[in-house]
C-alpha cells in the first residue's frame, strides 16, 4: 500500500495562516506533533484520541482502525523524540545518538500495520490495529529514510524562525522551504521589500 497517496498536512502558523506542509515521508509527519526540549511546547499527543487524529491526518491511506492505549501514546512520543534528535543530528552532520537509534530500531522490530484487500478491490488495513502497530510503521519508514537514497536530502526549512524538517524528493533537489505558500512566500515578500527600500 502506498503511504504517500495523500501528501501533506494542514498546519497553522503563529499568525493564524493555514498552509500545506509535505515533509515527504510518514515518519517526518510525526515530527509536527511536538518534540524534545524546546519543541515540548508544541506537544499535541496527550491522549489516545490525539494519536488517532494524527493518523487520520497523515499520509496513511485509508486511515487504519485503531485502538490505542495511554502507554502506546507515551511510546509514540518517545519514538518521535528519538527520531527528532536523530534527524536533527543528521542535518548537522553529527553522529546519530545511539540510544535514540535503539528506540527507533526497537519500534521497527515490532509488527506493523498489515495491508489487506477490501471486497471492493481497494486497499485497506487488516482488522483493528493498535498504537504499537502504528509506531512500528512509522519507525520502519524512518529506517527506510535514514538508510535510503534520499537520506542526504533531509533538510530543515531555510527560514530562520522555522524548524520544520522535510526530505526533498523533487527531481532537481533544490527545495529550500517547508512550504512555498508559507516560508517561501514570506521570503519573497521580504526580498521584494528589501529591493524596494534600496530603490527608494
Amino acid at each position: 500500500m502506498d503511504p504517500s497517496a495523500t501528501k501533506g498536512l494542514t498546519l497553522h502558523s503563529h499568525a493564524g495562516a493555514t498552509y500545506r506542509f509535505d515533509p515527504g515521508t510518514l515518519c517526518l509527519e510525526l515530527l509536527t506533533t511536538g518534540g524534545p526540549g524546546p519543541y515540548q511546547r508544541y506537544e499535541v499527543l496527550h491522549e489516545p484520541a490525539d494519536l488517532a487524529a494524527w493518523a487520520d491526518r497523515s499520509r496513511l491511506t485509508p486511515t487504519p482502525v485503531l485502538e490505542i492505549s495511554e502507554a502506546e501514546v507515551a511510546n509514540a512520543r518517545r519514538l518521535r523524540d528519538a527520531l527528532f534528535r536523530v534527524v536533527i543530528a543528521h542535518t548537522r552532520g553529527e553522529p546519530h545518538p545511539p540510544g535514540d537509534l535503539e528506540v527507533i530500531n526497537e519500534a521497527a522490530a515490532r509488527p506493523d500495520l498489515a495491508p489487506a484487500i477490501a471486497p471492493t478491490g481497494k486497499p485497506q488495513w487488516a482488522g483493528t490495529s493498535c498504537g504499537t502497530h502504528l509506531a512500528a510503521t512509522v519507525a520502519r519508514d524512518a529506517v527506510e529514510l535514514l538508510t535510503g537514497p534520499f537520506v542526504h536530502r533531509i533538510r530543515t526549512c531555510a527560514a530562520e524562525d522555522c524548524h520544520l524538517v522535510y526530505v526533498d524528493t523533487s527531481r532537481p533537489g533544490r527545495r529550500r522551504w517547508c512550504s512555498m505558500e508559507h516560508c517561501g512566500n514570506r521570503h519573497k515578500v521580504r526580498a521584494l521589500r528589501a529591493r524596494h527600500s534600496k530603490e527608494g
